[in-house]
Formats: C-alpha cells, sequence, structure tokens
C-alpha cells in the first residue's frame, strides 16, 4: 500500500511540474492543482491510518487514529479551493485583456514573437 500511495504522489508531483512549465495558464493552473492535490495526499498519508482505532486517546487503548494530518488536509483543501479560484480570475482577466492565455516569461519584451509568428 505504500508503494502505490508513493507512486500516486510521485506521478502527481511530476504531472504538476510538467504543467506549471508550460507556457498557457490554463495548464499552469491544472499543474498547481495537481501539486495541490499531491502534497495532501502525501499529508494524508504522513498520518499513518489506522483501521479499526479509537479516534482519541483513551485509558486502556494502546492505539488510536491521528486527527492531526486530517486537519491539516482538510486546512489545505479549502486553501487550495480559494488559491485556485483566484488564480482561474486573475487568468481569466489576464486572458479578456490581451485577447491570449500565453504566459510571457521573457526578459527583454523585444524579444516577444510578433502576432504574425506562431506562438508555442
Amino acid at each position: 500500500m505504500e508503494v502505490l500511495v508513493a507512486s500516486a504522489v510521485g506521478i502527481l508531483t511530476s504531472a504538476g511540474f510538467y504543467l506549471v512549465l508550460r507556457l498557457r495558464t490554463f495548464p499552469v493552473i491544472l499543474g498547481m492543482s495537481l501539486l495541490t492535490y499531491a502534497v495532501n495526499v502525501f499529508l494524508f498519508a504522513s498520518g499513518q491510518l489506522t483501521v479499526g482505532s479509537a479516534p482519541i486517546l483513551r485509558d486502556g487503548v494502546a492505539a488510536y487514529a491521528d486527527p492531526l494530518p486530517q486537519a491539516l488536509v482538510l486546512t489545505a483543501i479549502v486553501i487550495s479551493f480559494g488559491m485556485t479560484a483566484v488564480v482561474v480570475m486573475i487568468a481569466l482577466g489576464s486572458y479578456l485583456g490581451a485577447d491570449d492565455d500565453f504566459v510571457d516569461d521573457l526578459a527583454n519584451p523585444a524579444d516577444a514573437p510578433s502576432d504574425a509568428e506562431e506562438r508555442p
């Protein structure tokens, strides 16, 4: 089971980094979402899921479920949803303002391709 969760975190992270490095806004937003999912799965798996354990520590019970990773993941889900909503609105405003979703990361604006040239 640990290999499956570790593989899922690795695949989500690598796909997220690939999409973040694209030069369009929509793949960048999807990549950021995949990276937050990878972090959420990692945090949740760090809590060492225990089946059939008590939810709180009681006398005479040796094993209990740790609620801290669950609380961290719940908080991270809420924060990532808000972050995604803000980034989508910024990207939408940028697209409507420039009629293009190309991410211009050139240091020198003179090196930018003209409208006649094809952008990647």
